[in-house]
């Protein structure tokens, strides 16, 4: 009676482990046809316009050192942290 619940519970953990598994392997495979989409979309607009792609980026570096100072600014302060954790 108790090998037939272990034999369940391996059969199911097997499952459970088979789809994760799983899962992992089309995160990854989504993962590069986005990367692949990303790369015809630049390689695209810098044909039809040159320095596309190095404008967005300068353009993104600019918006994430924005965004990332709103943050801090917007952090609240825990006055129970030490100052270099805060």
């Amino acid at each position: 009676m108790i090998k037939d619940e272990d034999k369940q519970n391996a059969g199911a953990n097997k499952s459970v482990l088979e789809q994760i598994n799983s899962l992992k392997r089309e995160d990854e495979r989504l993962y590069n046809i986005l990367a692949i989409d990303v790369w015809a979309l630049a390689k695209t607009m810098d044909e039809y316009q040159p320095g596309f792609w190095s404008a967005f980026m300068k353009n993104r570096e600019k918006a994430l050192k924005r965004f990332l100072a709103e943050m801090m600014k917007n952090k609240p302060t825990d006055t129970k942290r030490p100052p270099f954790l805060r």
